[in-house]
């Protein structure tokens, strides 16, 4: 027994996350793929019936919003954000008096954004009669309904994970800390400019920084939940419904477990797509050190 436990210790210590893997994410993630194919709404033994779920999701116009919802949501925060998270990164990398201070203050967004509390507080500062509003109108600026208008609530609620952009800054700012110097300093002999610099030896050097934020970032604001839950419930007239709320309604609040993982599965099928589309892509844009 002891031998047995000297050469599987590495096993023993994984076990725990193993098993957790396995109870809470496997399981369930396999269960769900069956219940998608039956009716079961929590009281009743699930019946199977085929692909009517993914038949009634097609004509469903919920669902067909929902969908749309959630493309716009992602093209809006994931470029916002990794554009963001850049420049902030490239301006905190000079040597600046008290930037270590900017640095936390920056990072702190990523880990308070995530809280209920900084939702709800979200949610009055864009209110009618709220912090923007008051601000704005100091300066003669009517107030804008953000959250009340279908226009522009989906903006105002993509600006929270915008907001949250610290940890992929945090990225950003470790491979700028790694470029060569020796690039920088052949550049200036050159007379380059500072614009030149940037895309010519920063960008290409940080590419394989910036697919990996794109994954990451990406596949986070497919399943982005919290926000529009908290905010604004869906609303107004579902221009801030997306697919996991849509998923969390129909689970949770009508009891269609079924038609839940249907919807559910397909948002995975869509994250999946995209991933491979992305990772097929590098190849044409992503430059490592050793090509």
């Amino acid at each position: 027994m002891k031998k047995f436990f000297s050469k599987n210790t590495g096993l023993l210590f994984i076990m725990p996350w193993f098993l957790g893997l396995v109870v809470f994410r496997l399981v369930p993630f396999m269960l769900s793929l069956g219940l998608s194919f039956t009716n079961y709404k929590l009281i009743n033994t699930p019946s199977f019936i085929g692909l009517e779920n993914y038949k009634t999701m097609i004509a469903d116009e919920y669902f067909r919003t929902s969908f749309i919802n959630t493309f716009k949501y992602v093209f809006l925060t994931v470029p916002f954000k990794l554009s963001f998270a850049l420049f902030i990164a490239y301006i905190l990398n000079f040597k600046l008096k008290g930037v270590n201070f900017f640095r936390t203050a920056y990072y702190i967004p990523s880990i308070l954004g995530g809280s209920v509390a900084i939702a709800i507080l979200w949610r009055f500062i864009f209110s009618q009669d709220g912090l923007v509003n008051m601000i704005t109108g100091i300066f003669g600026i009517p107030a804008v309904n953000w959250l009340g208008d279908p226009k522009t609530a989906l903006f105002t609620v993509s600006l929270l994970r915008v907001w949250q952009f610290g940890s992929a800054m945090i990225i950003f700012l470790a491979a700028l800390r790694n470029v060569p110097t020796e690039l920088y300093e052949a550049a200036e002999i050159d007379g380059a400019s500072k614009i030149a610099v940037f895309f010519k030896i920063t960008l290409p050097i940080l590419t394989p920084v910036i697919f990996f934020n794109f994954v990451m970032q990406l596949v986070e604001a497919f399943q982005e939940f919290k926000g529009p839950y908290l905010i604004t419930q869906g609303g107004p007239r579902n221009s801030t419904m997306l697919l996991p709320l849509l998923i969390y309604n129909n689970a949770f609040a009508y009891f269609k477990m079924g038609y839940a993982s249907a919807i559910a599965w397909t948002l995975f099928i869509v994250i999946m797509i995209f991933t491979v589309f992305t990772f097929k892509s590098q190849k044409h844009w992503v430059h490592y050190n050793d090509e």
